[in-house]
């Protein structure tokens, strides 16, 4: 009846500007809270509650101070989890990145491969960052993390631009031997030479790099695209092994061991999954 009556009387069902109940700070205030916010990334509310009252000495609560970063644009996400980088990382990741930021079609021929591993279990951790839409790469809302062997599944898999490989299952510690054996004889070079010109990506993990690797694909005639150390995240498979890992975490039933990890992986697995990498590819 009241949105009835507000339509009859004045021709509007919203709320007039400026009613409702008074912010309980001020704009400066909340210029200092979100001060406090991107200083410490990753305080929580009740921290960021407790630092207010010692520099204002006035209370606010805990939910005050997730409505007012709200409003402010700051939400509490999921950080994102990188290994860490020295300065030599970032200066060649930087070179790489000017020596080919004017290809174009090149990156059509070139096949980007890695292993990953998905993990029995999926821990979301407790730990958010407060920051703004488009500050997930902002240093300051990284943590770095080195990677751990936890009960779970490794796969390898390739993709072209418009084409992807199967997808393999490594089990145990993968040498150069069985990367030769198992993923390079049987399905990588398969896969590169019905891609006429196709180059090879790779990182550079020691079964990569191993002399009787590079002795194998210099017998092979396989073109290798040169890259920089420590920089898994620059190739756009990261976002196939992405997707994958969600759809595996929002699967409601429970993973019992790794063999049925990896009917679920298989499953996961679609077309469409990796048409949507074809977006980082440039030209």
């Amino acid at each position: 009846m009241r949105v009835w009556k507000q339509w009859t009387d004045e021709c509007r069902t919203t709320r007039k500007s400026g009613s409702g109940p008074r912010n309980v700070t001020s704009a400066r205030d909340d210029r200092h809270l979100v001060r406090m916010a991107r200083t410490d990334r990753t305080a929580s509310s009740r921290q960021l509650a407790a630092l207010w009252s010692i520099a204002t000495g006035v209370s606010l609560c805990a939910s005050s101070i997730r409505r007012r970063l709200l409003q402010c644009g700051l939400r509490a996400r999921t950080p994102l989890y990188r290994i860490p980088l020295t300065h030599d990382h970032r200066r060649l990741r930087l070179q790489w990145a000017n020596q080919h930021r004017d290809w174009r079609a090149d990156w059509q021929h070139v096949v980007f491969s890695d292993e990953s591993r998905f993990n029995l279990w999926y821990h979301d951790g407790r730990i958010r960052v407060r920051r703004y839409a488009g500050e997930r790469h902002l240093p300051e809302c990284i943590i770095e993390r080195h990677s751990g062997r936890t009960p779970g599944v490794m796969v390898w898999g390739a993709i072209a631009y418009h084409r992807r490989s199967q997808l393999l299952r490594i089990v145990g510690n993968l040498n150069s031997n069985r990367y030769i054996r198992e993923v390079l004889q049987p399905e990588a070079v398969p896969f590169l030479q019905s891609l006429p010109g196709a180059v090879f990506q790779q990182d550079n993990a020691r079964p990569h790099t191993a002399r009787i690797v590079k002795s194998f694909f210099a017998a092979q005639q396989v073109q290798l695209l040169p890259w920089p150390a420590c920089s898994p995240d620059m190739s756009p498979i990261e976002h196939v092994w992405d997707v994958i890992g969600r759809r595996l975490a929002r699967d409601p039933r429970p993973v019992a061991s790794a063999d049925e990890l990896w009917l679920k992986n298989e499953g996961a697995i679609g077309i469409q999954v990796y048409q949507r990498t074809e977006s980082p590819f440039p030209g």
